[in-house]
């Protein structure tokens, strides 16, 4: 027994070995680049991938290239992918038409120069609570957060971040997203329930982070003259993808329309022709060629640490020592936090660890509908903080900004992680950790 230990921790450890190699390789190129911002994750990826390749043991390379192409080309992932090449798409078109720029014109308009900062926060917040995913939220705000930048004299970071915090606030409640679905059928409770618990958390981080994004936008300011010369009406586009998506519509189809309308509204205007329309949705798709090899390299790494039984390990060795209701909140937290690491996915990540969840905390006494936050909370929160997760690639691939330049301006996932610590931690507390 202690030679068969000895065997699955060292090939749990080397399974898992592709992260240490990743986290080594982004603090020594940014070293040599002068910030996070600038590392380029395709070469991180492309590194990490090669030596991850090399863990799987007593496989031949073709074996080991086949692991590797089958998590690149995962369902979920593809999914994502097309996301991504629509996205492009319709943001690439809508600027051409001058989407952009009147829905900038607009926001400038109602919302006072100190209060854009936490307008698009709310906005972000609001949106992915009714649609109930970040990724559709972010799609349909990044463009015009970016957009107002230049006008209202901000770094162009901070209010694609706010959107961005923003988005996994209703990612983490919302009735309809998959996280909430996931995590209360797993534990068997009922998602208002979930809803109401959670929301004794998250709400307050999401009010310190209104209050971060107010102080840090305390300084606006804005142009009248930029609301000049930009019609209402241009920002249909924009307003399609909103409502189709509240509606309830696959985020598929809400870019497809909005796309549509974008060559409708665009061609008609005169703003352009139809190969400049096509010229347009090229350079959009064209745009995101980056950011799908990232996702790709990144499904394929993280199946080869899969297959190397990296996950299991870690599940194992994390509920060892768990003796408290306190400890096995904790180790929920860790297990969903880490698995979120490995997989870049908060759903796929409560999938993987619920059933292991759940029978922890029968064993321990624990609320159903507070492993369900814990939970939802903690693999929104890692999520919100990846640089490779989808979030911030496309909300990157949008905007310009490098997704290591946005996590520190990401108030709202960092002050939920820090709020549930102090839910499950702080004694007076107990009652609604318990």
């Amino acid at each position: 027994m202690p030679a068969r230990n000895a065997i699955l921790k060292r090939n749990g450890l080397l399974a898992l070995s592709p992260l240490a190699v990743m986290v080594l390789l982004f603090v020594v190129l940014s070293l040599f680049c002068g910030g996070f911002s600038k590392v380029p994750l395709l070469v991180v990826f492309l590194c990490t991938s090669a030596y991850a390749l090399t863990t799987l043991r007593g496989m031949r390379l073709e074996e080991r290239i086949r692991v590797f192409s089958d998590g690149a080309g995962a369902p979920d992932l593809l999914l994502m992918v097309w996301i991504f090449i629509l996205a492009g798409a319709f943001a690439s078109a809508a600027k051409a038409m001058g989407a952009i720029d009147a829905a900038v014109a607009l926001c400038l308009w109602v919302l006072p120069a100190g209060m854009l900062l936490p307008g698009l926060f709310l906005a972000g917040c609001f949106v992915s609570l009714s649609i109930g995913t970040s990724v559709g939220t972010i799609v349909a705000l990044v463009p015009v957060a970016a957009g107002l930048a230049q006008p209202s004299g901000m770094a162009i970071v901070l209010p694609v971040a706010a959107v961005v915090s923003g988005a996994f606030f209703g990612d983490n409640l919302s009735f309809i997203s998959d996280t909430t679905v996931v995590a209360t059928r797993t534990q068997g409770c009922q998602m208002r329930d979930k809803f109401l618990m959670n929301l004794r958390v998250a709400l307050p981080a999401a009010l310190l982070s209104l209050l971060v994004y107010a102080v840090l936008g305390s300084d606006t300011s804005s142009s009248p003259a930029v609301s000049e010369g930009h019609p209402a009406w241009l920002v249909l586009p924009y307003a399609c993808v909103l409502v189709t998506a509240v509606l309830g519509l696959n985020v598929v189809l809400v870019l497809a329309l909005g796309i549509v309308l974008t060559g409708l509204l665009g061609i008609g205007s005169g703003a352009f022709d139809l190969p400049g329309w096509f010229a347009a949705l090229c350079d959009g798709i064209g745009a995101m060629g980056e950011l799908i090899i990232v996702s790709m390299l990144a499904g394929g790494l993280l199946a080869v640490m899969r297959r190397g039984g990296g996950i299991t390990w870690l599940m194992r060795r994390l509920t060892r020592h768990v003796r408290t209701p306190r400890g096995a909140q904790i180790s929920i937290a860790a297990l969903v936090s880490l698995t979120n690491v490995c997989t870049a996915n908060n759903t796929v990540a409560i999938l993987s660890v619920g059933a292991l969840a759940h029978d922890i905390s029968v064993r321990f006494g624990i609320d159903p509908r507070r492993t369900a936050s814990v939970l939802d909370s903690f693999s929104c929160v890692v999520q919100g903080l990846l640089p490779y997760g989808a979030q911030l690639l496309i909300a990157a691939g949008l905007s310009g900004v490098a997704p290591g330049g946005l996590i520190p301006y990401l108030s709202y996932p960092a002050l939920l992680g820090l709020c549930m610590l102090a839910a499950i931690l702080w004694p007076g507390r107990r009652r609604i950790v318990s």
